[in-house]
């Protein structure tokens, strides 16, 4: 194997001033502003927090942009032939294209909701699992909703550098909002820092071995399609050995397996340390995450609270602490800070029930003993059918 043939290839240019060019501080003020507006919407319509913040954040310029001064305009939709209600002109992809106006930001979150919801390009994407942000991001581009190739990674990177994962986690009863970490921006001098940053390992350069697994340690910004041309690995191999989505420029420094990852650990636990997740946990110990998931008894995006013991060779005898069970407050019921007197939700403490195969909404409400109308209203369903794998919030008084 030739390994001078290719260089590694490093993004430094247009995704880099992409990023940079929003101002941090101004990115922790839009999303503390409506941060709530993106809960509501998702347990309005499905559509991940994560993925409407950071929609918002990119289009506005984090609420600096010409086009959201003049027109409230928080997700760059165009006018179309379906729109009806207020305009602007404004340089685009051509000059002075048509864009939708409206009277307020919320006015503006709701109709990006309604617009994804009612259209059938975007389908595809309500099937995703909400907490599946990256999948939505790259569906999103999928879709068409933007031009730039980079809009993916634009996202993801968004989500990532201001925990915007929380906020889809609030929605879904997952978390309670007394758990949210406060975005701060880069220069605030965050005296509990200690406590979201994972732990820095050193690591060898070159090829080494991780739980008798061949793998390097490389750089943000760097390209798998450089890191599969110099190993002589299909780039889709170089993907799937690591846990990854179709992604090409890497979004952190981090281990990449050049083979397949084993279903077990060469050590037989690992204590959960500040700041990791369990695909952190599955890179540095060399395990495929689908099986560290099962070892544990984790469902995809569950996170284990800092200190919990994994299991890396067998099964776990109960699931660990959650992170979001480390405080066990009743959930508050949000509601659209526009709309508070609305009383189509109920207090009392919210779960999330996840329909099954052949349940009806009329068998929920009896397991609960509820009626079917107030899941429906809670819930905001067009209709009473409900369908396998959707999840639903339940308030029990």
């Amino acid at each position: 194997m030739n390994f001078k043939r290719t260089a590694l290839i490093t993004i430094t240019f247009a995704f880099s001033k992409i990023m940079l060019a929003q101002n941090s501080t101004d990115v922790v003020a839009y999303v503390n502003t409506y941060k709530d507006y993106a809960i509501v919407e998702m347990q309005r319509t499905g559509i991940p927090a994560s993925i409407i913040l950071a929609q918002g954040i990119h289009e506005t310029e984090a609420g600096k942009s010409d086009l959201v001064k003049r027109s409230n305009n928080h997700f760059g939709i165009k006018c179309k032939d379906t729109w009806t209600g207020s305009v602007v002109y404004h340089d685009d992809d051509s000059r002075g294209e048509c864009f939708r106006s409206y009277s307020s930001p919320l006015d503006s979150y709701r109709d990006h909701s309604d617009f994804l919801k009612n259209s059938s390009r975007y389908d595809f994407l309500f099937k995703i699992a909400p907490l599946d942000y990256e999948a939505w991001a790259r569906g999103l581009k999928k879709a068409g909703y933007a031009t730039n190739p980079r809009y993916p990674q634009i996202l993801i990177q968004l989500i990532k550098d201001y925990n915007l994962q929380q906020y889809s986690l609030i929605a879904l009863g997952k978390i309670q909002p007394s758990e949210e970490i406060l975005a701060k921006s880069a220069s605030t001098d965050d005296q509990d820092a200690d406590i979201k940053v994972k732990p820095v390992r050193q690591y060898p350069q070159g090829e080494f071995l991780i739980n008798n697994t061949r793998v390097i340690f490389i750089k943000k910004g760097t390209s798998l399609l450089g890191v599969s041309e110099q190993f002589e690995i299909p780039l889709a191999r170089l993907i799937e050995f690591n846990d990854l989505k179709e992604e090409d420029v890497l979004l952190q420094d981090q281990l990449i397996y050049l083979q397949r990852k084993r279903k077990s650990g060469d050590n037989e636990f690992h204590f959960v340390q500040p700041g990791e997740t369990m695909y952190d946990i599955c890179q540095v110990e060399g395990i495929r995450y689908e099986s560290i998931l099962s070892l544990n008894r984790l469902a995809y995006g569950e996170e284990p609270a800092t200190g919990e013991k994994i299991y890396l060779r067998a099964v776990a005898p109960s699931k660990p602490v959650l992170q979001a069970e480390k405080n066990k407050q009743p959930i508050p019921v949000y509601q659209n800070p526009a709309s508070a007197g609305d009383n189509t939700t109920a207090p009392g403490n919210a779960i999330t029930h996840v329909v099954q195969t052949n349940e009806t909404l009329y068998s929920i409400s009896k397991k609960y003993g509820i009626d079917a109308d107030k899941i429906q209203k809670w819930n905001k369903l067009d209709s009473p059918q409900v369908k396998s794998g959707q999840e639903l919030i339940i308030y029990k008084n």
